[in-house]
């Protein structure tokens, strides 16, 4: 019987490399959404007002994310029957449609109504192939992971996606710093898709070299999709205690690296300010990520799940006030700091936690469908929902959806670890 091997072998570091690919390019055309939202407005919407073409940029942003429940469900059912590697295969196929479509529509000023339709139907697919590619990734992960260490080698499925926000920050930084801020209104936002598209073949030949998960190939019965289908539904319970214990992730990150440059702009603080801001904040999630996983490893899921959320749930509202009272570049870093700290440690721990609640013979569908309804539901509302409440309540109100995100996260991690321990119990 050959030796397992360790998460620092080349084999094992070449496999999270090559299944976390598909995250970047994920990540990277979302972060773009949120980071080129007015200019994206302005090209598909132009209703004469900023704010409007910049909202409805973000309520696109958004539906797509509503798309992604439905592609867990039948994206995740193929992933559990036929196996990882053909599934990511397939995600990764439909999110380079859609990411080519948003690239090269023309603007509605050329081709009128036709433009936002278009746009609107790549960014749809953007949002189904992400139903179920970070379930995917995170389920492959779990399951090629060494013994005691699920947490830290999971951590580097959102690990690689602060990648992507780097490499956006970076990119679109460098593109409004080059070009006038009309050229960059008109057609300077499309550079970095672009760039996404180039980067799609070489992430098709990574994705193509993955080998196959041996305990997925070790189980003697794939289930067929109707059977998935019924076990999803008997397993809804805990499906939706999991949707919001992935609420505090989903809506801390898009708080803190996708809404994060029009907050700043909301601020008045420069438009390099909030960049550089967004590359600390990537730069940290990166770090504190698998730090939250290898801590989670040692001392457990639910201590680390509940610290950090705890910790979000007293210090959203003091923080943003705090910053909101005098804006400034320093103020910003800080606060984004604190919750990319609270962000990172949590979700660290909490993918390794998902994939352990969710039944093992159906883990990539109830992974995807808890995660995506977080992401369509909460996480993905988050930028939009934070432009209004500012314009309506001023600009310390997001702290309130943060601090309910944190709650409702709270409840969940002890209404689901409550109920693995009644399960242990003899009967």
């Amino acid at each position: 019987m050959s030796k397992p091997q360790s998460v620092g072998s080349p084999s094992k570091i070449g496999a999270v490399a090559r299944a976390t690919a598909g995250n970047f390019l994920e990540m990277f055309d979302f972060f773009l959404a949120g980071l080129f939202a007015d200019a994206i407005g302005h090209a598909f919407f132009a209703t004469g007002s900023e704010f409007v073409d910049t909202v409805l940029a973000f309520l696109v942003f958004w539906l797509g994310a509503l798309m992604r429940p439905l592609g867990a469900i039948y994206l995740g059912a193929y992933v559990d029957s036929v196996g990882r590697r053909k599934g990511l295969i397939a995600t990764l196929t439909i999110m380079a449609a859609g990411t080519v479509i948003i690239a090269a529509t023309p603007s509605s000023a050329t081709i009128g109504v036709a433009a936002s339709i278009i746009f609107v139907l790549g960014r749809l697919l953007q949002g189904f192939s992400a139903g179920v590619e970070l379930g995917g990734v995170s389920v492959y992960l779990a399951e090629i992971a060494p013994p005691g260490m699920k947490g830290f080698v999971t951590s580097f499925q959102s690990a690689s996606q602060q990648i992507a926000v780097l490499a956006g920050a970076l990119i679109g930084y460098s593109v409004k710093r080059a070009m006038p801020a009309e050229q960059v209104l008109a057609w300077g936002w499309r550079i970095p898709f672009v760039i996404g598209c180039l980067i799609v073949p070489m992430i098709f030949i990574l994705r193509r070299s993955l080998q196959e998960t041996p305990e997925f190939l070790a189980r003697k019965h794939h289930p067929r999709p109707a059977e998935i289908y019924r076990a999803v539904a008997a397993n809804l319970p805990i499906v939706l205690q999991g949707m919001f214990m992935v609420m505090l992730t989903t809506v801390s990150f898009y708080f803190i690296t996708v809404y994060t440059p029009d907050f700043g702009k909301t601020l008045h603080l420069s438009a390099t300010d909030a960049l550089l801001v967004t590359v600390a904040v990537a730069i940290a999630n990166f770090f504190w990520l698998p730090v939250g996983g290898a801590t989670s490893d040692r001392v457990g899921r639910q201590p680390v799940l509940l610290a950090m959320a705890t910790l979000f749930l007293v210090s959203s509202y003091p923080a943003i006030s705090w910053l909101a009272a005098e804006p400034s570049f320093g103020k910003l870093v800080a606060v984004q700091m604190l919750f990319s700290f609270c962000y990172g440690v949590y979700n660290g721990a909490m993918v390794a936690a998902l994939t352990e609640v969710v039944p093992a013979e159906v883990r990539a569908s109830c992974f995807a469908l808890a995660y995506s309804l977080a992401a369509a539901l909460f996480g993905a509302a988050t930028p939009g929902l934070s432009k209004l409440l500012i314009q309506r309540f001023g600009h310390a109100a997001p702290a309130v959806w943060l601090s309910f995100a944190a709650a409702c996260s709270i409840g969940a991690v002890l209404s689901l670890y409550r109920r693995r321990a009644v399960l242990r119990q003899p009967a």
